[in-house]
């Protein structure tokens, strides 16, 4: 059978195709994407108009709890109202500029969002391990510069990757088994020879995602030795208890994003409706749960929520 080199030019569009052997119950898959979505936004939102209306809140762990919500929105957005496009109207088309810079967004938040988690760790070891000079370590002008040099790390690592699949041709096969552009998942369609592309998403997100975990790991290691040097139990506690939201943030990111990265890789044994829904849910469980988390465990912005629910 005869290959056809369809390139970008002649065939400019992909087929986003949905959840394989799901497509029966996309209307129904809908319901909950969406109502995630919309609380995810209400939520995050809300985080961002509390910080910015109490100036009581202007403070460092608050401005990275900004920069959290940031990227819950930015990743959730880059996906969300695509997909429920194809789930409720059947538009599976995309361009391949539109493919391609939603690819970028997306792993440039990521990217992004996984730099703001290495800073919130280094902010909880100042927090418990030097505490009466935090004020002088970490101020917010510090924290900005921090999150500016996450954001200009995720965009040189993340910009190679489109730049790179541009290159490729793209034959008669355009369908991409997926709700989103993932960057295997259109390598996977290029019938090019795709190795630097395949080797380069991979070293990335070793050095990208091996690296923050290390720093984290770290600061952790660094707190808990803090921590074990304390006799007071009352102490103990109060450092369990300023970790915790954190903790559970990190597994919520990581788990979902490894496994899905790993699944594309190495997990030709597993359902692809399975992949895709994790890796949906990944960009919409996090985001919508984010702001539950840090507000039940943050008090200051927990009396401050109910300060405003009360005079409604």
């Amino acid at each position: 059978m005869a290959t056809f080199n369809l390139t970008h030019s002649i065939l400019p569009t992909f087929i986003l195709n949905g959840i394989l052997g799901l497509e029966a119950a996309h209307i129904w898959i809908s319901i909950p994407f969406s109502t995630f979505y919309i609380i995810s936004l209400l939520g995050n939102f809300m985080v961002l108009f509390f910080v910015a209306k109490e100036q009581t809140l202007h403070k460092p762990m608050f401005l990275l709890l900004c920069m959290l919500a940031l990227t819950d929105i930015g990743g959730s957005t880059c996906v969300v109202p695509k997909a429920l496009c194809i789930f409720w109207f059947g538009l599976k088309g995309i361009t391949v500029d539109g493919c391609l810079t939603q690819m970028f967004f997306l792993h440039a938040v990521a990217a992004t969002q996984s730099a703001v988690l290495v800073i919130m760790a280094f902010d909880l070891y100042a927090a418990i391990c030097d505490p009466l000079r935090y004020a002088t370590i970490l101020t917010n002008a510090r924290i900005a510069k921090l999150g500016l040099v996450g954001l200009t790390r995720a965009v040189l690592f993340v910009l190679p990757a489109p730049l790179l699949l541009w290159r490729l041709p793209f034959c008669a096969n355009r369908v991409i088994s997926h709700t989103y552009c993932e960057h295997m998942a259109v390598v996977k369609i290029s019938c090019g020879d795709t190795r630097v592309n395949r080797t380069y998403g991979l070293v990335t997100t070793v050095v990208n995602i091996g690296s923050d975990l290390t720093l984290i790991g770290l600061s952790y290691g660094l707190i808990v030795r803090a921590v074990l040097r304390i006799s007071s139990k009352k102490a103990h506690r109060k450092a369990l208890n300023i970790c915790t939201a954190h903790i559970c943030v990190m597994l919520m990111y990581y788990t979902p994003y490894l496994f899905s990265v790993l699944t594309h890789r190495f997990g030709q044994g597993i359902a692809a409706h399975v992949h895709i829904i994790l890796a949906n849910l990944y960009l919409l469980v996090p985001p919508m749960l984010n702001p539950v988390i840090y507000g039940v465990k943050t008090k200051e912005l927990r009396d401050k929520v109910g300060k405003y629910t009360c005079r409604m």
